[in-house]
């Protein structure tokens, strides 16, 4: 995929249509006057896909998570 150069007129016309290349990996020059001012390029995610259900049976919770009693109430509540 190139490389693409369009004047700042027809990006503002046409921004919509540049998005959406920029979507399917391209990368667009955008110029003023003929000198290059900005690049519209696709986000590289670095962030891994999820996979449900990684953790399962790495994580335990308590019996006891959802107790919550006096001492609980005097350790949060009071100084």
């Amino acid at each position: 995929m190139g490389d693409d150069t369009v004047n700042i007129y027809d990006a503002k016309r046409s921004f919509s249509r540049l998005v959406a290349r920029a979507e399917h990996g391209e990368r667009v020059t955008i110029s003023r006057n003929g000198h290059p001012v900005a690049r519209l390029v696709p986000i590289d995610d670095p962030r891994p896909a999820r996979e449900p259900g990684a953790w399962r049976g790495r994580v335990r919770i308590a019996g006891d998570f959802d107790a919550f009693d006096e001492s609980d109430a005097r350790d949060w509540y009071e100084a």
